[in-house]
């Protein structure tokens, strides 16, 4: 079942259960499907790694979002900034440990045979590549950069 199909069957049980955060959070994954569909040069079916691109970034602007009313000291909207970011994440794939991030990239390092910084955008590709969905790049970044470092 693709993203859209997904959100689709999530709306009809949010609007079913009068879910007002659900709700709001799908029909906002539905419009950022639907204007990647029809953007220039799109294609009508969505790959699976754009769609995950599209919730990533969702989810992103969500927790920035709750961060900064956090600053503001507007907990109300850290709140409902943090409601929709679970929404979104039950999305995505399940996230890995920090513990499990950096045992994966530990092989990571050694599969591509590098060990200095001078490599560090090699593996950084291939990281955010093979763990798309799964860990912030962030996070990704800064493992590395300290696998590196030593």
């Amino acid at each position: 079942m693709s993203l859209e199909q997904n959100v689709n069957e999530e709306l009809k049980q949010a609007m079913k259960a009068k879910d007002k955060v659900k709700l709001d959070t799908l029909r906002g994954i539905k419009k950022e499907i639907i204007e990647a569909k029809t953007a220039k040069g799109a294609s009508a079916e969505l790959t699976e790694d754009l769609e995950m691109k599209i919730l990533q970034k969702m989810l992103k602007q969500r927790q920035d979002s709750a961060a900064i009313y956090d600053e503001q000291n507007r907990p109300d909207l850290a709140e409902d900034e943090r409601n929709q970011a679970a929404v979104i994440s039950e999305f995505l794939p399940k996230q890995l440990s920090a513990d499990e991030l950096e045992a994966e990239i530990s092989k990571l390092l050694t599969e591509l045979g590098v060990d200095s910084m001078a490599g560090m955008g090699r593996v950084m590709g291939e990281a955010t590549k093979r763990f798309a969905g799964k860990a912030d790049g962030k996070t990704i970044s800064s493992i590395v950069k300290n696998k590196l470092a030593h």
